[in-house]
């Protein structure tokens, strides 16, 4: 097998007996890229002469016994985190020409342990969209079936990853923007408890709701991912201070006594049925290998989808008030005058899809209308958290589809944005309620295209996550198949 093609634990190994050296992994990563991009299209930015040098480094510290756990392992990090001397576009034009002058947190994780920017990863605009059709640098394309989505917002960073375009990545997920295009693109991905993982140098869409996270190709390396960019920041007020274990140890434990949670609402009307079919084979698989099954119930998961873009477009219509063509970015040139340059800069710098949530929170915000919108979406949000704790109750994690749909083809939804938003339904409560969340590969449809399982815990219970998700990886044994392309 070609090196651009093993995992984090296999490339590891190699590295560090020096059987090959870094400038290898890289420079088989590059002749990758160069085989698959001009179809795949998952970078906004490549950054292929750096690498290079990020490897000669790596084999220094390599051959003197030092290095991380991802010493000279090539990564791809979503457009929406601010990198040193690396253009941040967060897919949007009127940051075309942002070089950020520091390093986000995760950014700073990775660097310290020794992993390799291959570049930055294609987003949705501001990380809005369930597609990655509202990029301004081009739409990526589904590994296992170019015709079709590979998902959003992080649908670079997904599909980097399935074409083995780098070894891992880190994507953001603010509704559902890890877990759906990791079930599309057939890898892992996960989202963190928020405040687990630093959102310092993450370019904020919706704060309350936003949380880096890993994809990777198989469980262990999610795992290995997340050893590395856990940890309390001191300059992110969200992030929390508290004690990150070895999330390898989870996977060592078998399921006796898991008890796994089927939540009705998400098995109801709207799923499509061969999704259904291949989830519960995987409840199936889960239950083989000794866990527990319990019927749950989470009757406001039908309200999340109104309150999350009520409660999420209010919280970005303030965050992207300060892309004024002022500070940095794009600005229209045309006007003398300066209301007439916000406007302009503001006008051609976004997207359609960014100016859409900009005006429905700046509505659900303005006098008037606050207590019928936003009160009451944040009101919904506050029984949707009772629900999850009265689950967790019953059960040790929640097991459901990750989206009601596979991945559908390239415009399709594009006229009909309701419809694009529903497709987040089973994956926004889990961000309104600040739990973690995990995308595993549990099949496929008929049309050959991959369908993911979800799991979710309790607040800081990821271990519980990595627990299922392992053994249900073995018991499908479906990590190791990879588009042919």
């Amino acid at each position: 097998m070609e090196l651009y093609g093993k995992s984090i634990s296999e490339l590891s190994g190699l590295l560090r007996s020096r059987e090959v050296k870094a400038v290898e992994v890289v420079q088989s990563v590059i002749d990758r890229i160069d085989q698959v991009e001009k179809n795949v299209g998952a970078y906004i930015t490549l950054d292929q002469e750096n690498a290079m040098r990020q490897a000669e480094g790596a084999d220094d510290l390599l051959a003197h016994g030092g290095g991380g756990a991802l010493c000279g392992i090539p990564v791809s990090v979503k457009d929406v985190l601010c990198t040193k001397g690396l253009k941040t576009t967060c897919g949007s034009k009127i940051l075309e020409s942002f070089v950020p002058p520091y390093d986000a947190t995760v950014v700073k994780k990775l660097k310290e342990a020794g992993a390799i920017i291959m570049g930055k990863a294609s987003m949705d605009e501001f990380a809005m969209g369930s597609s990655n059709e509202n990029c301004a640098y081009g739409t990526p394309k589904n590994p296992w079936n170019l015709e079709h989505v590979c998902g959003g917002s992080s649908g670079g960073s997904a599909a980097s990853v399935a074409a083995r375009e780098c070894i891992a990545s880190i994507g953001s997920d603010t509704g559902g923007s890890i877990r759906q295009p990791a079930s599309f693109c057939g890898v892992v991905g996960m989202k963190p408890t928020y405040g687990r993982v630093s959102r310092f140098g993450l370019i904020a869409y919706a704060s309350s709701l936003d949380q880096l996270g890993p994809f990777a190709g198989s469980v262990s390396d999610c795992a290995t991912m997340m050893n590395v960019i856990c940890g309390y920041d001191n300059n992110d007020s969200t992030s929390v201070e508290t004690t990150v274990p070895d999330y390898h140890l989870a996977l060592c434990e078998g399921l006796k006594g898991l008890r796994i949670g089927i939540p009705g609402e998400y098995f109801s009307q709207g799923l499509d049925p061969e999704v259904e079919k291949t989830v519960r084979a995987g409840i199936e698989a889960l239950k083989e290998a000794g866990a527990e099954t319990v019927d749950v119930s989470l009757p406001h998961t039908e309200y999340g989808v109104a309150a999350y873009y009520i409660i999420a477009s209010a919280e970005a219509s303030s965050n992207l008030a300060r892309f004024d063509g002022v500070r940095y970015g794009f600005r229209d040139q045309g006007p003398d005058e300066l209301m007439e340059m916000y406007r302009k800069t503001r006008s051609r710098g976004f997207g359609d899809e960014v100016k859409r949530r900009i005006i429905i929170g700046t509505y659900a915000l303005s006098s008037g209308y606050y207590d019928a919108y936003y009160k009451k979406a944040s009101q919904v949000r506050t029984l949707i958290v009772e629900d999850y704790k009265k689950a967790f109750e019953a059960c040790d994690v929640l097991v459901s589809p990750v989206s009601p749909i596979p991945a559908w083809r390239l415009g399709e939804k594009l006229d009909d944005p309701l419809s694009m938003y529903l497709a987040d339904i089973l994956t926004i409560p889990t961000n309104l309620a600040g739990i973690p969340g995990m995308s595993v590969p549990c099949g496929f449809n008929r049309a050959g295209l991959p369908i993911g399982m979800q799991l979710q815990a309790a607040h800081f219970e990821e271990e519980k996550l990595f627990r299922a998700a392992y053994n249900l990886e073995k018991q499908m044994n479906i990590s190791g198949m990879k588009p042919a392309i």
